[in-house]
């Protein structure tokens, strides 16, 4: 696959991918483009793809979690725990 091509991706908001992205599986499903531009356009659904993923990862965390005391009744926030390690 060749990155270069993709470029554009990065600077896309998670709606604007998505969107592009489910442009791309309306195409491929309605089977009425040839396989060149098949494959093409499923190169870029992968790097869509793996964008949307990734900011779906960033924004989870940066969502903060309800604490609460013993009693049951909430004593604030805390930043959520996400395991650095899984890439």
């Amino acid at each position: 696959m060749a990155d270069a091509n993709h470029a554009d991706i990065a600077q896309m908001n998670f709606e604007t991918a998505l969107r592009e992205l489910e442009a791309i599986v309306d195409k491929l499903e309605g089977g009425k483009i040839d396989l060149e531009e098949s494959i093409l356009i499923y190169e870029r659904g992968e790097h869509l793809k793996a964008h949307c993923e990734k900011m779906l990862k960033d924004a989870e965390a940066r969502i903060k979690k309800i604490t609460f005391r013993a009693d049951g009744t909430p004593s604030g926030t805390e930043p959520l725990k996400v395991d650095e390690q899984g890439g």
